[in-house]
């Protein structure tokens, strides 16, 4: 499966979690969004996700770091529990809250693994775009890492499959 393409039709997003479009990319947004039936956005509605990732196809076209800024947006949208106070949780969290944020099918996973010291992997087993993806770790490891860190890498893993080649996961290498 390769990004853009959902992993069954009749998957739905929950509104709250998909306002992210708006906030990262304002009235420019608009337009892409009726194009799909997706503006207004109620919070608490539920969308096609189908519909969201041709709007974010397109969001791609004019630059891949829109869906980088809407992706950093959704961990703060979400709603995390107060609890939430290390990477390890709010890594762990994500695929959480993935699941009580889709509905309606086969909708993907995310799975973590800490790999060092200030090291993990996360893969990442869905239909969305892998700058997305990269925009919602980013945001939770800048949002949780320790106040001693200097430093963030996520990136895309070299040597596993990724969605942008047709893969239906992508795999990202994290440090603090």
């Amino acid at each position: 499966m390769a990004e853009y393409v959902s992993f069954e039709p009749g998957v739905e997003v929950w509104g709250q979690s998909a306002q992210g479009v708006l906030i990262a990319l304002g009235e420019d947004a608009i337009p892409i969004l009726e194009k799909y039936g997706l503006h207004p956005i109620d919070p608490n509605g539920w969308y096609n996700q189908q519909n969201f990732l041709n709007a974010y196809r397109e969001i791609a076209k004019s630059n891949f770091l829109n869906l980088v800024a809407v992706g950093m947006q959704v961990p703060d949208l979400a709603g995390l529990p107060p609890e939430i106070q290390t990477i390890d949780d709010a890594l762990n969290a994500l695929n959480v809250a993935y699941q009580m944020h889709h509905r309606g099918g086969k909708i993907g996973e995310y799975a973590y693994e800490r790999t060092g010291e200030r090291a993990a992997k996360m893969v990442a087993r869905n239909p969305y775009p892998s700058d997305f993806d990269y925009g919602i770790i980013y945001r939770m490891v800048q949002k949780f890492r320790p106040s001693d860190s200097d430093h963030i890498i996520v990136e895309l893993d070299p040597q596993a499959p990724t969605r942008k080649n047709g893969a239906d996961s992508c795999t990202y290498l994290i440090e603090w």
